[in-house]
């Protein structure tokens, strides 16, 4: 971190921003009392993950998009599986979409769990990390270590391993988990649904500076539940579009000072994706233990505080955890076990859209199929990268309300601010076009 003095000029630096995903700095400029100029700087190497993706089969997709990230490769899957069974025309059964459902339950879980305790609490706690914190707070972090473990071990049982699971396949899964296997985890996540609502009452504690956002809120709802692995898109400001319109609502744009693209509502400008969005607008979705954690920490129908997403956080490890023990309980009570965990998908040409909620936000992508399933183009837009413009804009409104402040302390508070995104850069750092041309 660097700073310069309280002069006519004066710059807020930090050339590599710690407790994030991926390699990213911060640039602030005052001049004259007022904030000039504001970057949030994603310097990492693109990685190319589209141009990649052409000319592969489109059974692929899944397993080359997991790879983007090691915190939430199921949001890239189960993204990735709708998009392909869209364009070629296939209806996924309900028990199907359930073990879904129950795999990205587990993904909440160990990735919320990872922000809220190892990344996000110092800075709450006055810490520099989580190791500096675990020395005077061991209870802490022992609990965010078990809810970790928890959920890593849901993903292992629904989707092979906790890391870029292998039992995820276009059509469904290689194999379904046994009755005796899902009961057996179920003492586990009733533990980790325990230690969720301490979770929520930890975070509510806080303190929080006295900050609101008014940006467009843009998340996936559902008719019944509260958005994980499926639903169509809707907006703070009342418009219901379906996920194959996104392309028509948001429009990509290149700035110079980021390796990743910005994404913006066509006639809105900025928009916010993300445990604030969905929060404000699936409140009602919310099943009865996440809305009584909700209430019990004063969130209220909306949330609109930036630093309050910890909470908000908390609260979606809630319904994760709660929404995996109702599974567990239908699924083993019920006869759906004695289903295929897959459909054959057919290879045809078309194009299809996939959408789903990553902890951070709305994961979209878009594939166009030839008629041998060859992949012939494809998008994929990370939520980092449609909270870009937001997170700069969150900055320029924070920095100039605490011109007060010293230098050193006001950058710290705007690393923070940033964190409150739970930015992962790596999966923002794909969108460069790539061309080889062979002799």
């Amino acid at each position: 971190m660097t700073h310069k003095g309280v002069g006519e000029g004066r710059e807020l630096t930090a050339e590599t921003l710690a407790r994030v995903e991926g390699e990213g700095a911060m640039r602030v400029v005052v001049h004259d009392g007022l904030v000039t100029d504001v970057q949030l700087r994603i310097y990492e190497p693109p990685r190319f993950f589209e141009a990649m993706l052409r000319g592969r089969g489109h059974t692929e997709p899944p397993d080359l998009t997991s790879r983007i990230c090691g915190i939430c490769p199921v949001a890239y899957e189960m993204s990735a599986c709708h998009a392909i069974e869209d364009a070629c025309g296939i209806d996924i059964p309900r028990d199907i979409a359930l073990m879904r459902r129950l795999l990205y339950c587990g993904e909440w879980i160990e990735s919320h769990t990872l922000h809220v305790y190892l990344l996000h609490a110092p800075d709450f706690l006055g810490y520099p990390g989580a190791i500096e914190m675990a020395a005077d707070h061991p209870d802490v972090v022992e609990r965010g270590l078990r809810l970790k473990q928890a959920g890593n071990a849901l993903m292992t049982l629904v989707g092979g391993r906790a890391v870029h699971p292998v039992n995820v396949k276009v059509g469904g899964f290689y194999r379904f988990p046994t009755r005796a296997e899902l009961r057996a985890l179920r003492p586990r996540l009733q533990g980790a649904l325990d230690d969720a609502l301490a979770t929520v009452t930890m975070a509510s504690g806080f303190e929080f500076p006295d900050f609101e956002q008014d940006h467009e809120y843009v998340s996936l709802r559902t008719d019944h539940d509260y958005p994980i692995e499926a639903g169509s898109f809707v907006t703070s400001s009342g418009h219901a579009f379906g996920v194959d319109a996104f392309g028509d609502w948001v429009a990509e744009e290149h700035v110079a000072h980021s390796n990743a693209l910005h994404a913006r509502l066509r006639d809105a400008g900025p928009y916010v994706v993300g445990p604030l969005a969905r929060y404000t607008l699936n409140h009602d979705r919310l099943p009865p233990t996440a809305r009584q954690a909700a209430d019990a920490a004063g969130l209220g129908a909306t949330c609109r505080n930036p630093f309050r997403s910890i909470v908000v956080r908390a609260v979606e490890i809630v319904v994760a955890c709660e929404e995996a023990l109702r599974i567990i309980d239908d699924w083993s009570d019920g006869p759906a076990t004695d289903a295929a965990p897959a459909v054959e998908v057919p290879a045809r040409a078309g194009t299809g859209h996939g959408a789903t909620e990553a902890p951070r936000g709305t994961l979209y992508q878009r594939y166009e199929l030839a008629a041998d399933g060859t992949v012939v183009s494809a998008q994929i837009v990370p939520p980092t990268s449609q909270n870009q413009a937001s997170i700069e804009s969150d900055l320029r409104g924070f920095v100039q309300a605490r011109l007060h402040l010293d230098t050193e302390e006001l950058t710290r508070q705007c690393e923070q601010a940033i964190r409150n995104y739970d930015p992962c850069i790596s999966c923002a750092t794909h969108f460069l076009d790539l061309t080889v041309d062979e002799a």
